[in-house]
């Protein structure tokens, strides 16, 4: 058990993820590290939702990277799963917006499966730092944090412009959901369980492109 709690704390972390991943992006090319760092089925927005690696395929870095750091990750108590969020910047070192990232981490390896941001309101957050938010182990997480929606009818999904995701960490302690409307305009929200109740702590309201 020791030896487990050890090797745990041990490995890279997704706030680690995260700044390898931006420093690839200036490495080796910025969607070539998206590539690099994408898990298979990864998702991304166009603003509808696209497969990642379908969107990715040829696509040619631009000559220079944007940059970005984390300034918050929401952690599941079993510290496999993670979302990420801070502030990426232009060429300038202007600020561009905000970025959210989902991580999921198999043996040492992490991996994004969502990738999406928005325009910043207001000023980055200064802190350097990223504070790490880590669900609650004790009590038992009841369930899936986000209630799958109804099954559509086949002729509402005939009719119906919208489209949606979810998932969740394997311990259930992190969840969260997405759902693009026909306008490109884009909902996400992240539930953490607190050891009585999940709570709602982060919420992405995407405009219209």
């Amino acid at each position: 058990m020791i030896t487990a709690l050890l090797l745990a704390a041990a490995a890279p972390t997704a706030v680690d993820a995260e700044y390898a991943f931006a420093r690839d992006a200036q490495r080796i090319g910025q969607w070539t590290a998206f590539r690099k760092w994408a898990d298979r089925d990864a998702v991304m927005f166009t603003p509808q939702a696209a497969w990642a690696q379908n969107f990715l395929a040829g696509k040619k870095d631009p000559p220079k990277a944007i940059t970005w750091r984390p300034a918050h990750s929401f952690v599941s108590c079993d510290g496999r799963t993670a979302v990420n969020t801070g502030p990426w910047f232009k060429l300038d070192g202007s600020a561009g917006g905000y970025f959210t990232t989902v991580w999921q981490r198999a043996a040492r390896d992490w991996r994004w499966v969502y990738d999406g941001g928005g325009p910043l309101r207001g000023r980055a957050p200064a802190a350097r730092k990223a504070m790490v938010h880590r669900a609650v182990c004790r009590g038992r997480a009841p369930g899936a944090p986000v209630i799958p929606p109804p099954p559509l009818t086949p002729k509402q999904a005939r009719k119906t412009p919208e489209d949606n995701g979810r998932g969740e960490s394997a311990d259930k302690t992190l969840g969260w959901d997405w759902k693009v409307e026909k306008s490109g305009e884009r909902r996400f929200r992240v539930f953490m369980w607190n050891g009585i109740r999940y709570e709602q702590v982060l919420y992405n309201d995407i405009p219209p492109p």
